[in-house]
């Protein structure tokens, strides 16, 4: 297998590709938060493409296999983890859940979709990491729920530096597949961005919440 950094890169290539991501620094994205952003994620166009959806389900599944052996169970996150968290349950062999985004208002009004008892160890898979606010929430659901959570693992990590603090209070492990950093190198280098362009992404990065174009 490729270690981790060519893996990463053939991801932002692949990501690129199919315009999961898309970088506009000229013509900035408004987030739901308000940010304006020069780049937009969008990691279900994914499961559009099979060799690419394989590709990813495979990595993520080899992490698993390497880091958390004992892991027993895989949670995806409401919404975009949970198709990717199904496909490598799938693919490992082993039951999987998900998270919802807050409790259902009707029936059994359940957080946690899915069979599991608080015997399990689970791993969390996320589309993509930001703040890592709402992915966090979904690994505390899951630790109220008695589980033992190994780590989370997401598809594509913005580096937010408060996305690192967030983590390290919540005493979580994080891996990604592939991050900012690579995926705007791999752009300039495959032309989706120039030079130029590379200088007002690294700057957005350092104060997303503040930035504007």
């Amino acid at each position: 297998m490729n270690n981790d950094n060519d893996v990463a890169k053939q991801i932002a290539k692949y990501l690129l590709q199919i315009n999961a991501i898309i970088l506009q620094p000229n013509n900035p994205f408004t987030w739901a938060s308000g940010w304006k952003s020069p780049i937009y994620c969008d990691n279900r166009k994914i499961l559009s493409f099979p060799n690419i959806r394989t590709h990813i389900r495979q990595n993520i599944a080899e992490i698993i296999k390497k880091k958390y052996p004992n892991a027993n169970l895989i949670a995806g996150v409401a919404t975009g983890g949970i198709a990717h968290g199904c496909l490598v349950a799938e693919e490992l062999g082993l039951p999987f859940i998900y998270v919802r985004a807050s409790a259902k208002q009707h029936g059994k009004q359940n957080l946690i979709e899915g069979y599991y008892n608080d015997s399990q160890s689970v791993v969390v898979i996320e589309d993509l990491i930001s703040s890592g606010k709402s992915s966090l929430t979904a690994v505390k659901a899951l630790e109220v729920a008695g589980l033992e959570v190994k780590g989370l693992i997401s598809i594509f990590n913005y580096n937010f530096e408060q996305a690192d603090n967030n983590f390290s209070d919540a005493e979580c492990e994080k891996t990604s597949l592939c991050d900012y950093n690579i995926l705007i190198n791999e752009a300039l280098k495959e032309k989706y961005v120039e030079k130029k362009d590379l200088e007002i992404l690294k700057e957005w990065r350092k104060n997303p919440s503040k930035w504007s174009n």
